[in-house]
Parts: C-alpha cells; structure tokens; sequence
C-alpha cells in the first residue's frame, strides 16, 4: 500500500493539533476565537430565517437572545446574575454598560431585558449575515463619523421608545476597553435618557481578566459575574 507524503504529513499533523492545543496557549486563544466568531456566523444564518417572519422587529431579539444561550456552555463559562430586581418594570429606560471585548454580547445577552436592543456602529450593519439579523433584531445603527445623522438617530431613538415601549443598551465608553478601568464617557446615552425623560440603568459587566485576555493570548474557563447595579434617573 502507498501512502504520499502529502497524505503522511496532513495524518500527523492532524495528530498533532489536540497536544498543540493542550500545551500551546496562543494557539488555543486562536483556535477558541476562531470558533466563537464561526459560531456566531452560523447562528446568524439560523436566525435570520427565523426573524424574517416578523421582519425588523425589536421581538426579534428574543429569538436572538434564545440562540446564544448555549454558547457559555461551549467555553465552559458559567455566568452569575446579580441585581437583576433593579431592572425598572413596565417602562422604558436606557442601560449603560462597560465595554471589554466581543465576549461582551455573552454576558449581554444572560441579562438583556424583553424588549431591549443596543446602540451599534454602523459599520456592524455591513458585516455579512451578522449585520442581516442585527438590523431584523430591531438594533440600532449610529454613524460616529456624521455627527450631525448621529444627533437625529438618537432623537429617532427616544421617539421609538416612548412610542413602541423600547429600552436602550448602550457602551457609553464608545469603544472596546481592555485596560481594567472606565474611559471617559460620551454624553449620548445620558441625552438620550433627557430626551425621553426616562431612568439610566447602569450594568457592570465584570472583568475577566482572569480567564481570557486578547493581549495575552490566553482563553480558559470560570465564573464570570454579570451585574445590574441599579437605576437612577
């Protein structure tokens, strides 16, 4: 029997991933992140015929939110909810929330209230069939570059809340922070709670530092503690 190099070196090769993967942190991060942005795809691709049905529909993110339950359990991450009683019930109100890293949307959606969408950048409506069922989802694109198209989304936004009995997620530092503190917020999501006279929920999503860090290519496994702090108005 002949076997060809090629077919040789593709058979330890294959052998070889499971130790590289046991031994080599890098390539577990990639390996791990590589399948976390797959599996979004695919969702994404499983969700859109869903959310078609209803169209663009803030309901949508139901079906959204019920699809990405299962993923903490993949990466064996367990998830603790506290202070979820401090959610305001039967109104709208905009929630603030920090920003590290796109695990964020895992710990969004452990916590994501019924008839809640996020602010997006724009950009995010581009993205393929994530962008598809983002925009079926009912969420809410700004473009940070015109600030002036920027101002009327917002006031569209607070029109849609006091009409169709929306709440609001928005990351009020703008940006994806891995450094450990707060940046300096930007002042949209506190107009936008002025503009429709409605509460500021502030949620802290905890650090995870300790299991998953981009800088350091490194991707475990823990609890990580999603926390509503409270309502102000």
């Amino acid at each position: 029997m002949e076997v060809s190099v090629g077919t040789a070196a593709l058979a330890l090769a294959l052998l070889l991933l499971p130790l590289l993967y046991e031994r080599c942190g890098s390539f577990r991060f990639f390996c791990k992140m590589g399948f976390y942005n797959g599996w979004i795809l695919l969702l994404a691709l499983v969700a859109i015929p869903l959310c078609a049905l209803r169209g663009r529909d803030v309901e949508n993110m139901k079906i959204i939110r019920g699809l990405m339950q299962h993923v903490k359990r993949l990466y064996g991450i367990r998830m603790e909810v506290r202070g979820a009683h401090n959610f305001p019930p039967r109104q709208p109100y905009v929630v603030v929330s920090n920003h590290q890293s796109s695990l964020d949307l895992l710990g969004m959606m452990e916590v994501l209230p019924d008839r809640c969408v996020p602010i997006a950048k724009r950009e995010l409506l581009y993205m393929g069939a994530v962008g598809v069922v983002c925009w079926l989802g009912g969420i809410i694109f700004i473009d940070r570059k015109r600030t002036h198209d920027a101002i009327s989304t917002m006031a569209e936004a607070a029109h849609t809340m006091l009409s169709q009995d929306v709440r609001v997620w928005v990351f009020p530092e703008g940006t994806r922070n891995h450094s450990g503190s707060m940046l300096p917020f930007k002042r949209g999501a506190f107009h936008l709670a002025v503009q429709a006279q409605v509460p500021v929920v502030p949620i802290v999503i905890s650090s995870y530092q300790h299991f998953y860090s981009k800088r350091e290519r490194r991707f475990t496994q823990d609890v990580w503690g999603t926390g509503t702090c409270g309502a102000g108005g």
